[in-house]
């Protein structure tokens, strides 16, 4: 049987990075890609303030343009907060939910996340869902099981091929001055990808990112 063919996707994830001036980075990147096409999607998720700004820039263009968390309501008395319907009405096409650092400067839960995943697929946004073990939990030998509850209480059951991506971000090799195998990378996505092959229908289709060193 024929494997299903994935597009790949590229995702720059900004952070707390970038004014007005900034965006001339992305219509660079437009320009480069229109003449030099990638054989993948590609993705920036600047900060909300750019958002707007951005998706007129490159809407029509091979850029996509993402965003870096939401709230799990559509809205409400959530001072600082921002909907997923918000940020789809500013012309995202992407949220980044559960990064390691919501997870851990914000305290966010799996369950936590999971209800952000599907307040994004609510308001017709794929979630980047994102995953990954400490260094402490993979010197004790938990990464498997760390990452496995993750994907168990973070993404949702109706996720698709279409509107979930899943992203490994091992947080050991962010800042340590390790750096993660290839073949350490490669058996935690084909962990990843059977939990979703058995969970899903089209989970062998899901796209699985890496990020970190």
């Amino acid at each position: 049987m024929a494997l299903p063919i994935i597009t790949p996707l590229v995702a720059g994830n900004w952070k707390m990075h970038g004014l007005l001036k900034d965006l001339e980075e992305a219509r660079h990147l437009q320009a480069l890609l229109t003449e030099n096409p990638a054989q993948a999607e590609v993705l920036l998720c600047p900060p909300t303030t750019l958002i707007h700004p951005m998706t007129a820039m490159v809407r029509g263009g091979p850029v996509s343009v993402g965003a870096q968390d939401c709230h799990s309501r559509e809205k409400g008395a959530y001072t600082g907060d921002i909907s997923a319907k918000m940020l789809a009405d500013l012309g995202a096409r992407y949220v980044i939910v559960g990064h390691s650092e919501r997870r851990e400067d914000h305290n966010e839960t799996s369950e936590q996340v999971r209800e952000k995943a599907l307040a994004a697929h609510n308001a017709t946004l794929s979630a980047i869902i994102c995953v990954g073990e400490t260094i402490s939990q993979r010197d004790a030998g938990w990464a498997e099981k760390i990452v496995l509850d993750q994907l168990a209480h973070s993404v949702p059951d109706g996720a698709t091929a279409s509107n979930t991506v899943i992203a490994y971000e091992p947080i050991w090799a962010i800042g340590t001055g390790r750096i993660p195998k290839p073949e350490d990378v490669a058996m935690m996505h084909q962990t990843i990808r059977d939990h979703l092959a058995d969970r899903f229908a089209l989970g062998d289709q899901m796209r699985i990112l890496y990020g970190a060193r």
